[in-house]
């Protein structure tokens, strides 16, 4: 069974070999559906304050 994941900036889903999984040296592990997203975390945005996120969606009161 191929394992699912949710892209740790967005919250949209990932498909089966697709996106980037970022380790960092603490262990945690962070799945990115793409560039844009890992991009945005590396810069140090916070999803809540991204307008196209799941986070920022449900900030707004739009989801």
């Amino acid at each position: 069974m191929v394992d699912k994941y949710i892209c740790s900036f967005c919250g949209e889903p990932l498909e089966p070999g697709t996106g980037k999984m970022f380790v960092r040296k603490d262990g945690t592990v962070y799945y990115f559906c793409s560039t844009k997203c890992q991009n945005n975390y590396r810069l140090g945005r916070v999803p809540r304050r991204v307008e196209w996120t799941a986070a920022g969606r449900k900030a707004r009161g739009k989801e």
